[in-house]
């Protein structure tokens, strides 16, 4: 079985980090190594890039190649993972390497954004294995304004409860050309660390979909998001035949949307 360390090897090829035993509850059964995060029946399917909710997902690429998830959560602010944005030296990488893609499918993409700013969660202790996860978020700055028909999702303040419905979509890496979705999974509860929550959800997610939406059903009564928001972004998948997920809430970096931060990156 890898290290931790080993796992975060794989961060420059935007990998979810893969943690073996992080929950005592967890199955710690053996899986395909390629594909963390799925169970033994793969739910996924691919969804329309251009319809709601999946059209306010993006792709985050860096100069070095890696590749994950984001969302559009402001019109100029997008969340993704932090380890996606980490260089070799497990420093974070300068707002002007990373690129933000709208509507990308199939090698094209709509419209591209610089990043101008960013601000992360830290410190994000690579070291540690939950209480390091709590600060695996950042919040990406845009040097303009999203697409027009790309809308924002709001953040879900309170974690949903266990058995709560979700979908998690994203660029897979082993489908990393189209957004595929598990469209029935579930949220499993709340793992409490030193430094805060973590959401535990048994949506199937692999390598590449770091920095995802977990996706949670709202009223929708101002039209926001067609009635989804997000409640957490995906940052570990832990490997077993039937997966428990870890997702960092939104309320860990709900604040640093809204820009009651001190300072971005």
């Amino acid at each position: 079985m890898k290290t931790y360390q080993e796992h975060l090897k794989a961060i420059r090829s935007g990998f979810l980090i893969v943690v073996p035993l992080l929950v005592a509850a967890l199955p710690a059964t053996a899986q395909n190594p390629l594909l963390p995060g799925i169970g033994e029946k793969d739910r996924r399917v691919v969804v329309d890039a251009s319809h709601a909710p999946w059209n306010s997902l993006v792709k985050v690429q860096s100069n070095l190649g890696a590749r994950c998830t984001g969302v559009l959560v402001a019109p100029r602010r997008v969340v993704t993972a932090a380890h996606c944005l980490l260089n070799r030296a497990q420093r974070f990488l300068p707002a002007s390497s990373l690129h933000v893609l709208f509507g990308y499918e199939r090698g094209e993409y709509r419209q591209h954004r610089a990043v101008a700013a960013l601000e992360t969660g830290g410190p994000y202790d690579t070291k540690r294995r939950l209480d390091g996860l709590v600060g695996d978020w950042a919040v990406l700055t845009l040097d303009g304004d999203a697409p027009e028909g790309m809308p924002p999702l709001p953040l879900a303040r309170v974690p949903p409860d266990a058995g709560t419905p979700l979908m998690l979509g994203g660029y897979s890496q082993d489908k990393a050309h189209l957004v595929t979705a598990d469209t029935g999974c579930a949220a499993r509860g709340i793992n409490d660390t030193d430094r805060g929550p973590l959401l535990v959800h048994d949506c199937d997610g692999t390598r590449g979909v770091s920095g995802a939406a977990l996706l949670v059903r709202t009223p929708g009564e101002d039209g926001a998001g067609e009635g989804w928001a997000v409640a957490g972004i995906a940052v570990a998948a832990v490997s077993g035949p039937n997966p428990r997920n870890i997702a960092v809430p939104s309320a860990a970096f709900v604040a640093a949307v809204e820009g009651n931060t001190p300072s971005l990156r």
